[in-house]
C-alpha cells in the first residue's frame, strides 16, 4: 500500500463549521482511519494547514490535534507549489477573493456556499476554474444527510409516483446575545458582511430540490427581520441589516410545487431541525435530518373533518418508518471523500462551482422578489 500525502491549506477553521464539521469531523477523522484508500494500492494522507489570520487562534487548534502547519499569509500559501488543494469556509464576504486567488494560482478548489455575494462573481469563478483545468467543489452537505439519503432511495425506487409538493421547515431559536450568547456568528445578521438567511439557506434549498425532484424553475419569495437588534460576540448592541427569515414557494421542473420556511426565529415543534414532506400520487414521506418516514397509498387512512368532536387518530403513528438498510457516514466527510477521490483520480463528480452559482443564483432572486413582490423565473445558467 502506498501513502501518498494531499496538503489541503484550509482557511476559516477558527470558525464553527471550519473547525468541526471540516476539520475535525472530515479531514482528522480520515487521517484516524489510516487515511482515504483509492482502492489501487494508494492511501490518501490529508494534512492540513491551518490559514488564518489569528495566529494564536490557528496555533491552538494545532496544538490541540498535533497539527504542524499554521500560516497568517494566504498569498505565500497559495504560492507554495506542494499545496494541492485549497479550502475555504471563511465569511462569505471575503469568499470569492481568496477563490479567485487560489484558482489562479492552479490550485484545486473546494468551499463552503454560497460561493460568492452575487451571481456574476459565482459564474466568474466557474469559468475561471474551467479555463485553468484545475478541480473544484462546492460543500452540499444536505443531501448527503442519513434522513436524506433515504428519502433519495424512495424518489430513485418510484415510491411516490407523480411527486405533487414538497414542504420543508427549517429554522431554531437564535438568542439575540443580551441574556444568552447568540449560537450563530453576528455577521450572519448584517447584510454588509454577506448575512441573511436567504443567502445562507437558499443554496442549500436549490440543490436538495435539484438532486431529488427537479430544477427550480421559479421562485416567490418573502424575507423578513424579526430581529432587528441584536448582540455580538462582545456583548455590544448592534442593528440587523440582514433577514433572519424567509418563506418560499418554489416551482420545480415537472410540475411539483415546493414551499420551505426558514427561520432562526423560530421556536422548535418537530422532531428534527429540518423536515422536509414529499407528496405524491402513490405516496408520501417526511424526512429529517436522521429519519425518514413514509405512508403508501395504500396505508392511508381516510380522515374527516369533524371540529366538533377530538381527534380519534394519533396521525404520527400512522406512517412506517424507513430502515437504514447502509451504514452512513458523517455528510462532510462523505464528501471530502468524494471530491478527493475526483480530484486524484477524475472519478465523476457534479457537485462544482457552476452547482454553486445556481445557489447563489436562488438566492439572488429570492431577495429580488421579495423586494419586488413577485414571482421570478429562474433562468438556466452554463459557462
Amino acid at each position: 500500500m502506498t501513502r501518498k500525502t494531499v496538503r489541503i491549506a484550509m482557511n476559516g477553521v477558527t470558525g464553527r463549521m471550519g473547525y468541526r464539521q471540516h476539520l475535525v469531523r472530515s479531514l482528522l477523522a480520515l487521517r484516524e482511519q489510516g487515511g482515504l484508500d483509492l482502492g489501487d494500492g494508494t492511501v490518501l494522507w490529508p494534512e492540513p494547514i491551518l490559514v488564518g489570520r489569528r495566529e494564536h487562534a490557528l496555533r491552538r487548534i494545532a496544538e490541540r490535534h498535533g497539527l504542524d502547519h499554521v500560516r497568517t499569509d494566504l498569498d505565500a500559501v497559495l504560492a507554495d507549489p506542494s499545496v494541492d488543494i485549497y479550502f475555504d469556509s471563511q465569511v462569505t464576504s471575503a469568499r470569492e477573493e481568496a477563490l479567485a486567488k487560489a484558482i489562479a494560482a492552479g490550485k484545486h478548489v473546494y468551499t463552503e456556499k454560497p460561493t460568492a455575494t452575487g451571481l456574476d462573481g459565482a459564474l466568474a469563478l466557474a469559468r475561471l476554474a474551467h479555463e485553468k483545468g484545475v478541480r473544484h467543489g462546492v460543500v452540499q452537505d444536505k443531501i448527503f444527510l442519513p434522513g436524506l439519503l433515504k428519502l433519495k432511495r424512495l424518489v430513485d425506487g418510484g415510491f411516490f409516483g407523480r411527486v405533487l409538493s414538497v414542504r420543508g421547515e427549517f429554522g431554531y431559536w437564535v438568542f439575540e446575545g443580551d441574556w444568552q450568547p447568540a449560537q450563530r456568528p453576528s455577521w450572519n445578521y448584517r447584510a454588509e458582511d454577506g448575512g441573511g438567511i436567504v443567502a445562507d439557506m437558499f443554496p442549500h434549498w436549490e440543490y436538495v430540490l435539484h438532486e431529488l425532484f427537479g430544477r427550480v424553475t421559479s421562485v416567490q419569495a418573502l424575507a423578513a427581520t424579526h430581529i432587528p437588534r441584536r448582540w455580538d460576540e462582545q456583548g455590544e448592541p448592534y442593528d440587523a441589516t440582514a433577514d433572519d427569515a424567509a418563506y418560499g414557494v418554489f416551482e420545480l421542473e415537472g410540475g411539483a410545487v415546493a414551499q420551505i420556511n426558514s427561520s432562526w426565529a423560530v421556536r422548535v415543534h418537530r422532531d428534527e431541525l429540518v423536515e422536509f414532506q414529499v407528496d405524491g400520487t402513490e405516496g408520501s414521506a417526511v424526512a429529517g435530518l436522521r429519519r425518514c418516514r413514509a405512508q403508501h397509498r395504500g396505508a392511508t387512512p381516510r380522515p374527516v373533518w369533524n371540529p366538533d368532536l377530538p381527534a380519534t387518530e394519533t396521525f404520527r403513528d400512522q406512517w412506517q418508518e424507513v430502515p437504514d438498510n447502509d451504514g452512513f457516514d458523517n455528510g462532510f466527510k462523505a464528501q471530502w471523500e468524494l471530491f478527493l477521490k475526483h480530484v486524484h483520480t477524475g472519478a465523476p463528480y457534479h457537485w462544482d462551482l457552476l452547482a454553486g452559482a445556481r445557489g447563489v443564483q436562488l438566492a439572488e432572486l429570492g431577495l429580488r422578489s421579495s423586494a419586488e413582490g413577485r414571482r421570478i423565473d429562474v433562468p438556466e445558467i452554463s459557462l
